[in-house]
């Protein structure tokens, strides 16, 4: 196991109907391309050592027999791997027969789990053949030299991961076999199935495995049955998934007309981190009254230096991962910001707005989210003032795109400058810095909030906030200058997506016309507070603040890790290395790692008293809400991991 990864498989190998030993020679096969790849569970379909589709020829004892004599086979042929296997087969216990799951490792058999809920509906007459697990009178069953324990309560354990079983139609049910082991403590689930096909059948078990996953808050490996099984009147294509937490992490394509096999890495750690902070689940575990005793069989994990390299997809931008559509998720986030202020004005009754213009990202957005919250409720876009408020620093990019922006959107433009007024007061506090500090880049930006909760009051109207949620978790605002507002628009947004919204919105929403443009160059635009004096107004400013905090798309990549998953640094760090290979060196990213953790935590008494503004993503930094961490909270235990990374 690496870094809480466990590397799974779920494979559909050849098949012949009720020819064991073929089967089992299949089977081997993918045991040892699995091993090749570092595998640590691999499991098969349903009834995979004999075919699910035998048919009456389950009532053969010499069909039985030989299924048991090549999984034997099977387990002593495979025993110096590492792999842990699960196959399917007939499970002969005293007088009954059971549809049951074998798991093997290392020369040993480890359990047999039978299958709960047996179909008995048109296309599926299994209670013909088999009998349920609530029917099982024994612990034990004997296989050739293994006693193996048997039951429906069976987790296999190692150290912290404990993993379950169920079979097909367990899952289709209302309280699956596969909830209640996660209730007992199971992390992955895994299914050996024999679905057929139907014409929209695949989608809906798509939706059932993932809505599977995030309920119990478990991994789940799928592996259905596939070519050459009997086609007398079903269809089987082989259908494998691998899904964690409400996501389908990799899926198999239908239609191939061979043995496939894939391999994913299930993060185990964060199944732990969602359940330790889920109260649902764990109220849920505390209600859960079932006193059938659970047997717990111990099984091995690969070491971290045994582990191969992962099998997944590491996004660069979780908050935006590859598998959205991202219109309609653009298009999602937008009209939750924007039904956000329509029940803050509603609820103000107000009828006029007062935002800040800087011609950048986030004050480009909110006046957006403004504009579109106006049309919905029936205001006058005049109603809404847009200021903008040219510094020491303002370029005539960003001062000619935040004009234009303006004008095509309807709104009242004012104009104020701020540079005497705050000469004004650097005067009168006795100012002798260098005009490159922090009480110089600070004055102007208190002062354009001033300007605008003055305005707000005149016009009996909320300051509308424009700081993203990743300014926000770093500390990258002026305390009670842009830090505050009347409801903060952009707070629930990370930069990344920040830029995506106004992309989408550009390329959607404003159609052929010079909005449409403008917002093109604002997303092109480096991003820049524009604090510090520039001589050449044309050339724009040198102040960059990717150069000052850090690269924002490896900063949200934290914040997503950090504050959603509850990662460690050292995990991060990795995921990064993986993520962002060929983008960023390791000591880059090890570097800016150390920034985000400084200024994170450093920066905790501007969260407090930050105001209002929906959640958006999965992440949000409200002190009243997800994220209430005292200011005085000290960061040297994660700087110390940063630092002790090696690169």
């Amino acid at each position: 196991m690496n870094y809480g990864y466990v590397k799974v498989a779920a494979a559909v190998p050849y098949v012949r109907v009720a020819d064991c030993y073929y089967n089992t020679s299949r089977i081997k096969e993918m045991i040892f391309q699995a091993e090749e790849l570092g595998v640590e569970i691999l499991t098969t379909p349903e009834l995979s050592i004999t075919g699910y589709t035998c048919g009456d020829l389950f009532h053969q004892s010499f069909l039985l027999e030989q299924a048991q004599k090549a999984l034997c086979q099977l387990v002593e042929e495979t025993a110096e791997t590492d792999v842990m296997v699960i196959v399917g087969m007939p499970v002969k216990v005293e007088e009954k027969l059971f549809n049951g799951a074998v798991a093997f490792q290392h020369g040993k058999i480890l359990g047999a789990i039978p299958k709960t809920y047996l179909p008995n509906y048109r296309e599926f007459q299994e209670k013909r053949w088999f009998s349920p697990s609530d029917s099982l009178q024994y612990k034990t069953v004997q296989m050739g030299p293994h006693t193996v324990p048997i039951g429906r309560n069976i987790i296999f354990k190692c150290g912290q991961v404990g993993i379950g079983i169920e079979i097909c139609e367990d899952m289709w049910t209302p309280f699956t076999p596969g909830t209640r082991l996660s209730l007992y403590g199971a992390h992955i689930i895994f299914n050996l199935s024999a679905s057929n096909e139907n014409a929209g059948k695949h989608d809906y078990l798509r939706s059932l495995i993932s809505g599977a996953t995030s309920q119990s808050i478990c991994g789940y490996v799928y592996a259905s049955s596939g070519y050459g099984e009997s086609s007398t009147d079903l269809v089987y294509t082989g259908k494998a998934f691998i899904a964690e937490v409400g996501k389908i992490v990799k899926e198999m394509r239908r239609f191939e007309y061979k043995e496939r096999m894939i391999v994913s890495d299930i993060d185990v750690s964060r199944i732990h981190g969602e359940r330790l902070i889920n109260s649902s689940f764990k109220s849920a575990v505390n209600h859960f009254t079932d006193e059938e005793e659970l047997v717990s069989i111990p099984f091995t994990l690969r070491s971290e230096e045994e582990s191969q390299p992962m099998d997944r997809i590491i996004e660069r931008n979780p908050f935006m991962p590859e598998g959205a559509n991202p219109e309609e998720r653009c298009h999602e986030m937008f009209q939750i910001q924007v039904c956000g202020l329509i029940q803050r004005l509603k609820h103000m009754r107000a009828e006029h707005a007062v935002i800040g213009i800087s011609g950048g990202l986030d004050s480009a957005l909110a006046l957006l989210v403004t504009a579109e919250a106006f049309d919905l409720l029936g205001l006058d876009r005049k109603q809404i003032i847009a200021v903008t408020m040219p510094g020491f620093g303002t370029s005539e990019r960003t001062y000619r795109n935040g004009y234009t922006m303006m004008q095509e959107l309807g709104v009242t433009i004012r104009e104020i400058d701020i540079k005497e007024a705050t000469e004004q007061h650097l005067s009168a506090i006795d100012y002798k810095g260098n005009r490159e500090d922090a009480t110089f880049e600070n004055a102007q930006a208190r002062e354009r909030t001033q300007i605008l909760m003055d305005l707000a009051n005149m016009y009996h109207a909320p300051v509308i906030g424009t700081g993203d949620l990743s300014e926000i978790a770093l500390g990258w605002c002026t305390f009670n200058g842009d830090h505050m507002s009347m409801y903060a628009v952009n707070s629930g947004i990370t930069k990344t997506s920040v830029q995506l919204i106004v992309g989408w919105y550009a390329t959607h929403q404003a159609g052929d016309t010079p909005l449409a443009t403008t917002l093109q160059d604002i997303v092109a635009t480096p991003i820049s507070p524009e604090l510090l004096p520039i001589k050449d107004t044309k050339a724009g400013s040198e102040q960059q603040t990717q150069d000052l905090v850090g690269p924002y798309e490896l900063h949200d990549f934290f914040i997503y890790h950090f504050l959603l998953d509850g990662f460690e640094p050292k995990k991060i760090f990795y995921l990064a290395k993986v993520a962002f290979e060929g983008a960023y060196t390791p000591q880059e990213i090890k570097h800016w790692m150390g920034v985000f953790f400084k200024r994170f935590f450093s920066q905790q008494f501007k969260r407090n008293a930050m105001p209002d503004g929906p959640k958006v993503q999965s992440v949000s930094l409200s002190s009243r809400g997800e994220w209430r961490m005292p200011s005085d909270a000290v960061s040297s235990m994660w700087i110390q991991e940063v630092e002790s990374l090696e690169v």
